[in-house]
């Protein structure tokens, strides 16, 4: 799998990967990824919350009405409210994004409170 420059993925080659992975055409995998994308956003869009075990889960937030700024005149101008759409990640997908962290010799000896281990004096 190749991502762009930079480190992230676009979604031909999210369509490319699940191409390869299933052995289906990419005209099948474009249509079942945009059918995942399109069922998050109609689930939003009707106030659902969507939980993908392991994963995480997607929901909306509400941002209440507020105060900004123009930055190009300075003047001050009322933000409406609004609803933002919040990923949050499962345990499951933490703990694998971390699991690379690790040196690769394995975890540092940890001490007795989980942090680094006191030098022997």
């Amino acid at each position: 799998m190749t991502t762009t420059v930079g480190g992230s993925m676009t979604k031909a080659e999210l369509v490319e990967e699940v191409s390869r992975v299933s052995d289906l055409t990419k005209k099948h995998s474009e249509v079942i990824v945009d059918t995942v994308f399109k069922s998050i956003i109609d689930a939003l869009h009707r106030g659902e919350k969507i939980e993908l075990r392991g994963f995480g889960s997607f929901r909306l937030r509400k941002r209440e009405p507020r105060k900004g700024r123009n930055p190009k005149t300075g003047d001050r101008v009322d933000v409406p409210p609004k609803k933002v759409p919040y990923f949050k990640p499962g345990k499951e997908l933490k703990e694998l994004i971390n699991r690379g962290a690790e040196p690769a010799d394995g975890p540092a000896d940890k001490g007795a409170n989980g942090g680094p281990a006191r030098p022997p004096l």
